[in-house]
């Protein structure tokens, strides 16, 4: 596009015109059209835009403010969707914050999240079908080898300083809760996947992935790439040392009991850090409170109707160490804990009926002489077993072993240096469920039970980008879950109700809406975004 000036001879006036040209197909030539958009100052040389023209850059302007590109063609594409995560990005400061620290590439990163949200359990490759008939931030396609481009350009620093500038915005004090997950992986390229505990009993070998996650926003706040091998217990001095630099304010943690150790409690008491930690109740130390309450623990006082189940609080003395880094002083004393011990009949019941299940597969195996390596432990402990050549083998039952792991049926304990009551130290600890719907979503929804990378550069871009996605999903859930959509629609169910409003654009042009039925303005109302118009 080029600009003419012409002068008209009549009246002495210099019009400009935006030149466009074009090729004839029928006259197989070169041609060009011509649009006035004004007239030049005959003092000052200066154009004079016309009206149509310069409300042609305002609507051109305001489509660059709100992140579309100008289209010059015509287009009908849907758009419900792609609105709704517009104004999650922009409620939550994820948008501006990928301006902030990644500047052009933020629209990519954005693109690819929007699809990953929207088109459940389909692969990055087909995401030019979708980008043809969806409006997006980036508004062009993204092939395959741009999209390892993108991961590749999300750089280690502008990841943290998303994390610090997210985290700053979320001022509230709440838990956080924090676990970790295993994702699997046939690469023998990428140096952090190892053979470790799979928490999906998979036989590959994985990467670890150590998620933070907020209790009350129920938002992703940072996560972390660990190798295969590490187990959960070894990763809280990290956690602690990021923590301090992401949330100053001294957030409260949720940890399972695969968290559980003296060193990492101590080292909570240390940082000052309040926590709710699950806890085994076959422990010493919980072994000596427990057997001091359990005669009461199912009368009737202790019973909860709000949750169903007895409980109990004991408050005990932690024993404290702590060894100064400086000067290697060592430290003791006694801490103030609170011991939270639950029984719940109906849990005693199935746990008792899947220990009887299990008895009957081990004494089957035995009596087949089809044993297998990984239950030989099982086998010496719960039976007694005996061989000789006339009776053959003789298997008897060990009762004592056997009582001993029924007595911990339907039992199990939470511990805090902060909750007194044990019904709330509950309610929090059951919200730790959504977490696990967190990596669920992670792993089903966007894609990532297997890697599917070649390199650590790809591994690490396209993490980042699932976890924009993953926090998308995560606001969308807590809405529904505030608003009981779960009754009548599934996630895909209700973003399918939105996808389908249509955007229509006419080049140089207001874009228009299309219809908009009442469930679907109610829809985003109870989303908690404003009605489409």
């Amino acid at each position: 596009m080029s600009r003419v000036h012409v002068k008209n001879k009549k009246n002495g006036v210099t019009y400009v015109y935006e030149s466009t040209s074009y090729w004839d197909k029928e006259k197989k030539q070169p041609r060009n059209t011509r649009t006035c958009i004004g007239k030049l100052d005959p003092e000052t040389s200066e154009i004079i835009y016309n009206k149509r023209y310069r409300e042609r850059q305002e609507i051109e302007t305001a489509k660059k403010q709100a992140g579309r590109p100008v289209t010059t063609e015509h287009q009908r594409l849907f758009y419900g969707t792609t609105y709704l995560f517009d104004r999650i990005v922009e409620r939550t400061g994820v948008k501006a914050d990928l301006q902030k620290h990644f500047g052009s590439l933020s629209d990519s990163i954005l693109s690819l999240a929007y699809y990953l949200v929207l088109e459940d359990k389909v692969p990055l490759s087909r995401f030019g079908r979708w980008a043809r008939t969806h409006v997006h931030p980036l508004g062009k396609d993204i092939p395959s080898q741009r999209s390892s481009d993108v991961f590749r350009s999300i750089t280690e620093d502008a990841k943290q300083r998303f994390f610090l500038s997210q985290s700053q915005r979320r001022a509230e004090e709440e838990y956080l809760i924090y676990d970790t997950t295993s994702i699997s992986s046939y690469s023998q390229i990428l140096k952090q996947v190892k053979y470790g505990l799979n928490k999906d009993h998979d036989p590959l070998a994985q990467i670890n992935l150590a998620l933070l996650l907020g209790h009350r926003s129920r938002l992703p706040v940072s996560y972390r790439k660990l190798a295969g091998n590490i187990a959960d217990v070894t990763t809280i001095k990290k956690l602690l040392h990021d923590v301090k630099y992401l949330l100053p304010n001294k957030p409260m943690f949720v940890l399972d009991r695969g968290f559980y150790s003296q060193e990492n409690v101590n080292a909570l008491y240390t940082n000052h850090y309040k926590f709710l930690l699950s806890v085994k109740t076959s422990l010493r130390w919980v072994q000596t409170v427990w057997e001091a309450i359990r005669p009461a623990m199912e009368d009737y006082s202790h019973y909860s109707h709000v949750h169903g189940l007895y409980m109990c609080s004991k408050r005990v003395e932690w024993d404290y160490r702590y060894t100064r880094t400086r000067n290697g002083e060592k430290v003791q004393g006694k801490r103030r804990l609170y011991l939270h011990l639950y029984y719940d009949d109906q849990r005693a019941t199935d746990e008792k009926i899947r220990f009887n299940r299990l008895l009957d597969r081990l004494e089957e195996e035995l009596r087949t002489n089809q044993r297998q390596s990984k239950h030989e432990k099982m086998y010496a402990h719960y039976f007694h077993i005996h061989t000789t050549p006339k009776r053959g083998i003789q298997i008897i039952p060990n009762e004592e072993a056997i009582k001993a792991r029924r007595e911990h049926f339907g039992y199990f304990a939470l511990m805090s240096n902060h909750i007194k009551d044990p019904g709330e130290a509950l309610e929090i600890y059951r919200n730790k469920d959504v977490i696990e719907k967190a990596y669920d979503d992670l792993k089903n929804r966007l894609s990532m039970r297997r890697t599917l990378v070649s390199t650590e550069e790809s591994l690490e871009g396209k993490l980042f980008v699932q976890f924009i996605a993953l926090i998308i999903i995560a606001y969308i859930k807590k809405k529904m879950d505030e608003e009981n959509l779960f009754k009548k629609y599934t996630l895909q169910g209700l973003l399918d109700e939105l996808d389908v409003i249509e955007q229509f654009t006419h080049p140089h042009s207001a874009s228009v809406i299309g219809e908009v039925t009442k469930k679907q303005q109610e829809l985003y109302k109870k989303l908690g975004v404003e009605g489409i118009s």
